[in-house]
């Protein structure tokens, strides 16, 4: 684990990862059968929404780490909404693994030479992307701190 960190560094694991959003969010929209973008697809919107939530966290962990602040209940809340995205990540993961292994159930089709070059890049980057989000989390523990449920009513003034 030691050499992860080493090899990603929090700054490195922030920038790799809002790089690999981007471009998922423009693979969300590619249709690895057609070699098209069908871009009026409804369930192509549901990885872009859901990534805003990662872009605030990764923000918010940044922010914590260059200002060393620690936690505070507003970032426990986004962490949490991130733990429901890594369960989409890995749905995602999921349906991508699903679509390669159907490859042979349409041979009879014409599938573009494309289908499992694009295939495997994108399981790969989904891959990526859900181990740097939880090396994200194991640096907020680590930098930022634990959340203490004990203190939390302490940071909220209400006359503010």
């Amino acid at each position: 684990m030691r050499f992860i960190e080493k090899l990603f560094s929090w700054n490195k694991t922030i920038q790799i990862t809002v790089a690999l959003l981007l471009t998922l969010i423009v693979f969300s929209f590619y249709g690895l059968y057609t070699n098209t973008f069908p871009v009026l697809k409804p369930e192509n919107f549901v990885f872009p929404i859901l990534s805003l939530i990662h872009f605030v966290f990764l923000y918010v962990l940044w922010f914590k780490i260059k200002e060393e602040e620690g936690t505070d209940p507003q970032m426990k809340v986004i962490e949490f909404l991130m733990y429901g995205v890594c369960v989409v990540y890995a749905f995602n993961v999921y349906m991508t693994i699903s679509t390669l292994t159907t490859y042979f159930e349409f041979s009879n089709h014409v599938i573009p030479a494309t289908f499992f070059p694009m295939g495997i890049l994108i399981l790969v980057m989904q891959l990526t992307l859900i181990g740097l989000t939880l090396l994200a989390f194991k640096y907020r523990k680590n930098i930022v701190g634990n959340y203490n449920f004990d203190d939390m009513n302490q940071h909220i003034d209400s006359w503010e």
